[in-house]
């Protein structure tokens, strides 16, 4: 438990995209399961879903950099 509590802690983007994907893809399979989507289309929407919430958290890190800039100025 302890080595995934150090992991999480220094790798906190790539975590946020796990948790933020994980529950991106329960809510498409939960909202998306009568539409009767063939195994590729639904391979494609789980992988893009993923990768969408990869650049959501990629944008919303943009802010850190300039935190971290900010104080090392002062």
């Amino acid at each position: 438990m302890e080595a995934i509590k150090r992991w999480v802690s220094h790798h906190p983007n790539l975590t946020a995209w796990f948790v933020l994907a994980l529950g991106m893809v329960i809510l498409l399979l939960i909202e998306a399961r009568d539409v009767g989507l063939a195994g590729m289309q639904w391979f494609w929407l789980i992988a893009i879903t993923i990768l969408v919430a990869g650049a959501c958290i990629w944008i919303i890190s943009w802010g850190d950099d300039e935190e971290e800039d900010k104080a090392t100025q002062e």
